[in-house]
């Protein structure tokens, strides 16, 4: 057999198992979504979700509920495939490149200096104009400094420390009872969310789509800045396209449900080590994972303590911390 045809059938055969990997992963979705649904104090089973105790549980808590924590682990995961490919960094992430805690350094703020009567409007969009910035200068390190990852991924968790900072200063001086319950609500959870939040997860759902169906232009970007260039494409045009649609939609995930960590390291990670590494599917397989793995997270928030629900961030930072130890061990670009 000719070389071309062994490469056009090895190409062919590698599409048919990523798109097998997404239907599993678009199943997976499914069931999480109703046992999400279906769980809680009082469990619901969809047998009985016509009923009148449906109405209230399902529809009008549990519903627009796991529809946020879908397109926030969505929207955290993909954004930290694409952070990856961005800075050349398999250990980029939102929460350890310190772009989640910007941009709650910015809704802090927001609250400290707004005495509270800011509009959720303002706020939610200081937290996405905390999350650019962050990005940004980010990026303006990676490209002018020409750090190495180890360097930058140092820069990221060190920013990311003086953001905690700014924050935990910013409660302990503060007597607003507002900006106390902010800072709970921060350690990432969904307990808040209802259809009030709808507008945010529209702000979501259009970028979301978008950055998705971008895999053909990382792929371009990381073959390297010349070859990229041979082939066409503008990186300085699409570096900033990339950058700010990861900042708003971290910065939109942390105005809805606070810090959250390890989703966008962990979900691409997982997929890659299965297989999927073109990155036309990986990213819609890491918004998938992304929205299954979070409606399991939270639904272990819910119900493993009877009295009161965990914060969300404290389950993905459970789970996630030992995976990242284990990946930062074995990566040689770290080294």
């Amino acid at each position: 057999m000719p070389t071309s045809q062994t490469f056009t059938s090895l190409q062919q055969n590698q599409r048919r198992r990523d798109k097998r990997h997404l239907s599993l992963l678009m199943l997976g979705v499914v069931v999480a979504f109703i046992f999400s649904l279906s769980a809680g104090d009082v469990w619901i089973w969809p047998t009985q979700w016509l009923s009148e105790s449906a109405r209230l549980f399902v529809w009008q808590l549990r519903l627009p509920r796991a529809l946020a924590v879908m397109l926030v682990g969505a929207s955290l995961a993909v954004a930290g495939a694409a952070m990856q490919a961005l800075f050349e960094n398999p250990l980029a992430e939102p929460g350890l490149l310190g772009v989640a805690n910007g941009a709650g350094v910015a809704l802090v703020l927001a609250v400290l200096f707004g005495n509270g009567l800011l509009p959720v409007a303002l706020m939610s969009l200081s937290a996405i104009l905390g999350a650019l910035v962050m990005t940004f200068l980010l990026l303006s390190f990676a490209r002018r400094r020409r750090l190495s990852n180890a360097r930058l991924l140092l820069v990221g968790v060190a920013l990311g420390i003086v953001c905690s900072a700014i924050m935990t200063w910013a409660v302990y001086f503060s007597s607003s009872l507002d900006l106390r319950q902010l800072m709970y609500w921060m350690m990432g959870g969904f307990g808040g969310v209802d259809w009030r939040q709808k507008w945010l997860l529209l702000l979501v759902l259009p970028v979301l789509l978008w950055l998705c169906a971008q895999g053909k232009v990382l792929n371009l970007m990381t073959l390297g800045e010349v070859q990229a260039h041979q082939l066409g494409l503008s990186l300085y045009l699409w570096r900033y396209l990339l950058v700010l649609a990861i900042g708003w939609l971290v910065g939109t995930s942390v105005a809805l449900a606070g810090v959250i960590g390890f989703v966008g390291l962990v979900i691409p990670h997982m997929l890659r080590l299965s297989g999927l590494t073109n990155q036309r599917f990986l990213l819609p397989g890491c918004a998938l994972a992304g929205a299954g793995v979070l409606l399991i997270a939270d639904v272990l928030a819910r119900i493993t303590l009877l009295a009161a629900e965990l914060p969300i961030g404290v389950v993905t930072a459970t789970l996630g911390a030992p995976l990242f130890i284990w990946l930062l061990a074995r990566s040689k670009s770290v080294r």
